[in-house]
């Protein structure tokens, strides 16, 4: 969910200081892939850890006038005038993708101070009102998931436990993919610890230092941007396997090795220093603003919602399946059955076998990644990645690019799978707050003219996560990405809205010739909606690129294995508790934050949704009969407030005058 990275040197270390400060500047820029939100570093050296950490990108935080004099006054006591360290030090920076906490509060960025320790932190702590509940001891002082982990971490140590097993003792206590950087004032280690593996260490072994990050790709790029003094022939690159930490003395640059799993300590090797003071000079302000959000939808709505909800009732609908006759280019014939249904070919699954001796030819040896899972945090990529690892003994890398929209929940079911599966979780993050404007922008214009065939484009900065796939797919140097589609989910009506008729045979895919139909339709709309116009324009085209003309060669699991949604709710709640919705039943795209506000439009002025194209499918495919379907689409198409209210909070725009405006909107039926 975020970066986290760093330096350890020694006084026998060959590093100047604006070979360190290169070396820092690159990580921040780097890491900025995992979280742009917010950075912040910290100086372990002498008597001191100073800290300084600001709501703002890392590329925006080394061009500050405070960080500099920061640094400089670190390298002043560390390399004493001198082209060599003098004393031994550790750098450790955060670029921060806000998830638990919030990005406006500098409380809650990194590097966090609690009591005696100092650390980063990537990933989510999901048990956290469970922790604070059971030590209520520790004294709560901020909303970040972060908090936790170091006063556990503090607390153990304090108890009278050695630093290795109270580093066991805490991530024994947490739930959720964790992965962190430590420094203590009572201590002269740097503590990296991983339950999932995202964390990598390189050392070289002629200059003597060490240098970390959340991804191998980051520590590759520094070394290929600084090869004028980082030599490939003398560093190694080592990952800090899943349910393990590595401590390394900042005095000898010693390591030693903690499995989390199989912990015995007969002697610490580690022993209490003198207390280092600890400095911030970061800036705190009282936070306000985020009280303006609104929190309680009126009455009224629902209301209106019901009196639409009787006209849809009326709907004529294919007596085979539940499509109402808003569908685009639906046909019924004498029986009252559609032309989708007339047309449908079933699915012949490929099986679990064939699946396996496919992926049997790219396994690796030395538990390297062999192959990549597209992770959105929904329940089927969630999936995918159970059955990879636990039915097809792979181990996966999971990918997810974040453009703004997922929401916590998704994020923290992805912290889930990842922490209890112990898997690689590689997240590059688009500028959420630019990402976020465009989506306000587009969504500002569209209400000023309304037409169905244009919602995608409240979608279409998501879309650049194929061309981030392809492109670390390619860094990783695997052949397989793997998807988790379920080919129920049929949403092509989308395209129909457009004036291109949907296929029985395609799954998201259009023609030459229908790739120019939809380009000209959106032109036309454009012309007619010249608020379209804005600087969302290039990132849309960005999307178009992505999704039709770069190479899609994917793996979707789901055409090998029968996809059964009973089966897939049971494995992700029961085996790793995995987090529903309060304001729907369904589990389908719970994780994503604009789904529920752009169904609720179609709902309102088509009278379907996605939901009743899926139980459509799912009758076709004898899952489900008629009766069964209709039922779960009255209950699965009733409005999500809650996440409504969350989407239009998040892109900035007023949810009352934005929801009336709907309702308000011609219906075609």
């Amino acid at each position: 969910m975020c970066g986290i990275f760093g330096v350890i040197a020694n006084k026998n270390s060959d590093i100047s200081s604006a070979q360190l400060s290169k070396i820092v500047k690159k990580l921040f820029i780097l890491s900025e892939s995992r979280g742009k939100d917010a950075s912040g570093i910290s100086f372990f050296y002498g008597d001191n850890i100073d800290v300084y950490k600001k709501s703002i990108s890392g590329k925006e935080i080394i061009e500050e006038n405070t960080y500099n004099n920061i640094y400089t006054n670190f390298t002043k006591t560390s390399f004493s005038g001198v082209d060599a360290p003098m004393i031994p030090f550790a750098v450790i920076g955060h670029a921060r993708m806000a998830t638990n906490g919030s990005l406006k509060d500098n409380h809650d960025n990194h590097p966090i101070i609690k009591d005696s320790v100092v650390g980063v932190h990537n990933g989510i702590i999901v048990n956290t009102e469970a922790l604070w509940e059971k030590h209520k001891n520790i004294n709560k002082l901020y909303k970040v998931d972060t908090e936790i982990l170091l006063g556990l971490l503090d607390l153990f140590i304090n108890q009278g436990n050695s630093i290795e097993a109270s580093i066991v003792n805490t991530f024994n206590q947490i739930q959720g993919y964790t992965s962190t950087a430590i420094v203590s004032r009572d201590f002269n280690t740097v503590i990296l610890s991983s339950n999932n593996g995202s964390l990598y260490t390189l050392y070289d072994e002629k200059k003597k230092f060490f240098i970390f990050a959340s991804e191998q790709n980051i520590l590759l790029s520094v070394r290929k941007k600084l090869k004028y003094f980082l030599n490939e022939n003398y560093q190694k690159i080592q990952q800090v396997p899943a349910n393990s930490s590595v401590i390394i003395d900042i005095e000898t640059l010693n390591v030693s090795k903690i499995d989390h799993m199989n912990f015995t300590l007969n002697r610490s090797l580690y022993s209490k220093c003198k207390n280092r003071k600890i400095k911030d000079y970061s800036t705190y302000e009282k936070i306000n603003n985020e009280l303006k959000n609104k929190e309680i939808v009126s009455t009224d709505y629902n209301k209106h919602f019901e009196i639409v909800e009787k006209k849809v009732s009326t709907i004529r609908r294919c007596t085979k399946c539940v499509l109402p006759e808003t569908m685009p280019f639906i046909k019924f014939d004498e029986n009252g059955v559609c032309n989708y249904c007339r047309d449908y070919k079933k699915i012949k699954f490929k099986g679990h076998n064939e699946l396996k001796i496919k992926l049997s030819k790219v396994v690796k040896k030395n538990n390297r990644p062999d192959c990549m899972v597209m992770f959105s945090g929904g329940r089927d990529s969630c999936y995918s990645l159970h059955y990879l690892k636990t039915k097809l003994n792979m181990n996966p890398i999971a990918y997810s690019y974040d453009w703004g929209m997922i929401t916590d929940l998704g994020r923290r079911n992805q912290s889930r799978l990842c922490g209890k599966l112990g898997i690689e979780h590689i997240l590059i993050s688009a500028d959420i707050r630019k990402k976020r404007k465009n989506i306000k922008k587009n969504v500002l214009a569209w209400l000023k003219k309304p037409d169905l065939g244009t919602i995608p484009l409240f979608m279409a900065g998501d879309k650049q996560y194929l061309y981030h796939a392809n492109k670390l797919r390619e860094q990783l140097n695997i052949e397989h990405t793997i998807l988790g589609i379920n080919l129920f989910e049929k949403s092509d009506f989308k395209w129909g809205f457009c004036g291109i008729e949907p296929k029985a045979d395609s799954h998201y895919k259009l023609s030459l010739n229908e790739k120019i139909k939809q380009a000209y339709y959106y032109g036309k709309n454009y012309l007619a909606n010249p608020a379209f116009f804005n600087s969302s324009l290039f990132d849309t085209l960005g999307a178009y690129f992505s999704f039709y003309f770069i190479p899609h060669d994917y793996l979707n699991i789901f055409e090998y294995i029968k996809w059964d949604e009973d089966e897939i709710n049971s494995v992700l709640i029961n085996e790793y508790e995995w987090e529903t919705a309060k304001d729907t039943d369904t589990t389908w795209r719970i994780g994503d934050g604009t789904a529920p506000f752009y169904n609720y439009i179609y709902y309102m002025m088509a009278g379907f949704t996605e939901n009743d194209t899926l139980r459509s499918n799912q009758i076709r495919e004898e899952v489900i009969d008629r009766e069964k379907a209709l039922e779960l689409v009255i209950k699965e198409n009733k409005p999500r407030w809650d996440s409504m209210l969350w989407y239009c909070n998040t892109i900035g725009i007023d949810f009352d005058d934005t929801i009336k405006r709907i309702n308000n909107f011609p219906r075609i039926f």
